[in-house]
């Protein structure tokens, strides 16, 4: 029997070199591409996942259904309670947008940037909708380059030093504290700057890049006491010029006594 297919389709940094072989044949046989906008001038990050569909899919042949996407309610209280109610009117959107447009026997695909499982809503989003019984659909998911990749590669570095383990966490968490049992430390979804909480230590060295694998990619690297203000200063310009930001970044402490 004919069944809805809805297909998660990590699509890398920004390169369109960055889509794997895998990602390429899913984009292909899609037959809907689920667009969910941002406001303003982050409507760029919708153009972008266009430039990936006109690279690996030239002929078209598919359609396009777009929505706002829901914003979230941001302020310093009530956190998690404010991402739980997004991701509810999120998974009613997306609801919205697989019953009215993918049809038995038809794939629909929605294009996540860089890997689906790294600090991304999409898959349990999708997995709500499926949990709550209204539309029939199978799921499948297609690993990406993260931005995290992409900066270590970029940087010429690895994730983590000889023997060590490497922490993903947010910027809220590391101005909290730096993790236990680490000396690497990739940091993504900062909008408040916590490297600065280290700025002091001379131990630390950072990668920072924003807008990774696209044309408007930034770079820097050094001793965190050295280039903390710098990074600063070109992250706010940056959000200036383009009205929206993207950065992830490693921060490295000389291998110490974590041994």
């Amino acid at each position: 029997m004919d069944t809805r297919r809805v297909e998660i389709i990590g699509i890398g940094a920004g390169d369109p070199g960055h889509v794997t072989v895998a990602a390429v044949a899913a984009l292909n046989r899609a037959d809907v591409f689920f667009f969910l906008d941002k406001p303003d001038a982050a409507r760029e990050l919708s153009d972008l996942r266009q430039a990936i569909l006109d690279a690996h899919v030239p002929g078209g042949g598919y359609r396009l259904a777009r929505v706002p996407d829901p914003q979230r309610l941001r302020t310093e209280a009530g956190y998690g309670e404010a991402v739980e109610d997004w991701r509810k009117r999120r998974a009613d959107v997306c609801e919205r947008l697989i019953a009215e447009n993918l049809a038995l026997g038809e794939t629909g695909a929605f294009l996540v940037w860089g890997d689906p499982s790294l600090y991304d809503s999409i898959i349990s989003v999708v997995e709500d909708i499926r949990a709550r019984g209204s539309i029939e659909f199978e799921i499948e998911v297609h690993a990406g380059i993260s931005s995290v990749s992409a900066l270590a590669a970029r940087c010429h570095t690895t994730l983590n030093q000889v023997g060590g383990a490497v922490q993903v966490t947010t910027g809220r968490r590391l101005e909290q504290a730096w993790p236990d049992g680490v000396d690497d430390v990739v940091v993504m979804l900062d909008a408040r700057d916590a490297y600065l909480a280290y700025a002091d230590d001379a131990d630390v060295h950072i990668h920072w890049g924003a807008y990774v694998g696209t044309a408007d990619e930034i770079i820097v690297s050094g001793p965190l006491t050295e280039v903390a203000e710098q990074i600063r200063q070109t992250r706010e310009q940056a959000r200036k010029d383009k009205g929206w930001i993207m950065d992830t970044y490693l921060l490295r402490r000389r291998k110490s006594s974590v041994d």
